[in-house]
C-alpha cells in the first residue's frame, strides 16, 4: 500500500454524546410538530354532534330517515349568509327557484366547539323568501327550522 492510499482512509469517528443529542432533539422536534399541526386541524374543524343517550337516538333512527326522504322530496333550499350589522340571512326558495314567502323561520344557533351556550333565533321576512334575525358575532352552526305550505323542512348550516 502507498503512502497516499493510505492516507485517504480515515478512521471513524466515534459516536458522542453530541449526536446522541442531536437526534433526540430532532425525533423530538418532529413529534411536536406533528403534534401541534393535529392539535391546530382538530380546533379548527367541527366539533361534533353528540346526542344525550345513544339508545333512545338509534330508536329514533328509521323514522328520521323517513323524515328526511320527505324533506328532500320537497326540493327546498338554504342560502345562509351575514350582514355588516350582525344579522343572519336565510334566502328560502322552492324546487323550482321561486321564494318561498310566508313561511315560519326558526333556527337554533350552535358553537361548534361548545365555548358558547345554545341560542334560539326568530327570523322575520324582510323580503320575499329572505329571512332575518340577529345572532352575535363568531362561527356558528344553525339547525333551521322552516315551516311553510304545510309542510316542515330542516337544514343544517354555518355562518361566520
Amino acid at each position: 500500500m502507498t503512502q497516499h492510499s493510505r492516507n485517504s482512509q480515515h478512521a471513524p469517528r466515534p459516536f458522542t454524546g453530541r449526536h446522541m443529542a442531536m437526534i433526540m432533539i430532532a425525533f423530538f422536534g418532529v413529534v411536536i410538530a406533528v403534534n401541534v399541526l393535529m392539535a391546530r386541524f382538530a380546533v379548527s374543524t367541527f366539533g361534533g354532534v353528540v346526542v344525550e343517550n345513544s339508545y333512545v337516538a338509534s330508536q329514533h333512527f328509521n323514522r328520521w330517515l323517513d323524515e328526511a326522504r320527505v324533506e328532500g322530496a320537497l326540493g327546498w333550499k338554504a342560502v345562509l349568509s351575514r350582514t355588516a350589522d350582525g344579522r343572519v340571512i336565510a334566502e328560502l326558495r322552492d324546487s323550482a327557484g321561486k321564494p318561498l314567502s310566508g313561511a315560519k323561520v326558526t333556527a337554533t344557533a350552535e358553537h361548534p366547539l361548545g365555548r358558547r351556550p345554545e341560542t334560539e333565533l326568530a327570523f322575520r321576512e324582510s323580503a320575499p323568501g329572505t329571512y332575518a334575525a340577529t345572532l352575535e358575532p363568531g362561527r356558528w352552526r344553525l339547525r333551521l327550522a322552516v315551516t311553510a305550505e304545510g309542510h316542515e323542512w330542516r337544514t343544517v348550516g354555518e355562518v361566520q
